[in-house]
């Protein structure tokens, strides 16, 4: 609410003018420009708390249980809020692109013994970092029906924005192996939104690469690699050390030749 207000006077004093021409019609009808806009809510590291709290993450049936009254929780006091103040609140997978990795920081400053996503690599000199949300961890080793089976009972909970992420360790071999697994997916399962994320590398001399490269496989030359940091493909190595050290760990999932 402090944000909100905050917010609200910056717009009317003009320090937003391009926001205020737009909604000014809001702000004449409801008495402030950003009335019809959503206070956001969300959560980073469900699986590191339960490692945490019971050494089971959230892979574990227990863990998940757990994850969803937790969910239900939130989304109760958010009724609460919109109650008490008259604003619309969501509960989001909020993308945590920094957040996940400086709140692990801090937290394994202050407490060095506390679990993070990427326990091992951090004794090896790695960034610590959080998953995101109540996604799954970055090496999970379920198949990837098994995944969206598990997070469908989650990601349906949220009535903000969620995701779940496929990774590719390269493209798909044709655009009818990707409608068909698009279909598949939406199909079988209640999971609100996807993306498809194949890795793959540019050189400047031969161009597009499928898959990871850090050095081009015709004439040695360093590659960019990309892939998808949250909801943008951009070069692994502009990312944070964060979310490079949970590139390092993400298992990508089996998807080959035509889907049946």
């Amino acid at each position: 609410e402090i944000k909100r207000s905050v917010l609200e006077h910056y717009t009317k004093v003009g320090l937003y003018p391009y926001s205020k021409f737009y909604l000014r019609k809001i702000e004449e009808e409801f008495g402030g420009y950003w009335r019809n806009h959503f206070s956001t809510i969300g959560l980073v590291g469900m699986n590191e708390a339960l490692l945490n709290m019971w050494g089971v993450g959230i892979e574990d049936p227990e863990g998940r249980k757990f994850a969803v009254k937790v969910l239900e929780h939130m989304r109760e006091r958010l009724v609460e809020f919109q109650r008490e103040t008259g604003n619309m609140y969501n509960l989001e997978a909020t993308p945590a692109e920094g957040a996940s990795y400086r709140l692990a920081r801090i937290d394994k400053q202050k407490y060095p013994n506390i679990k993070v996503a990427n326990e091992e690599n951090v004794k090896r000199g790695l960034a610590p970092f959080y998953t995101n949300s109540t996604q799954l961890p970055a090496d999970c080793k379920l198949d990837l029906f098994e995944a969206l089976e598990h997070q469908e009972h989650l990601q349906t909970l949220y009535t903000g924005g969620t995701v779940f992420h496929i990774w590719l360790g390269e493209r798909l071999s044709s655009w009818r192996s990707a409608a068909t697994l698009v279909r598949k997916i939406f199909t079988s399962f209640r999971i609100p939104y996807i993306t498809l994320t194949p890795t793959f590398s540019v050189c400047l001399n031969h161009g597009y690469l499928s898959g990871e490269h850090k050095q081009c496989p015709h004439c040695g030359a360093k590659c960019e690699v990309y892939s998808r940091v949250v909801g943008y493909l951009r070069p692994v190595d502009q990312w944070n050390e964060g979310k490079q050290a949970e590139f390092a760990m993400r298992r990508k999932y089996a998807v080959k030749g035509e889907v049946n």
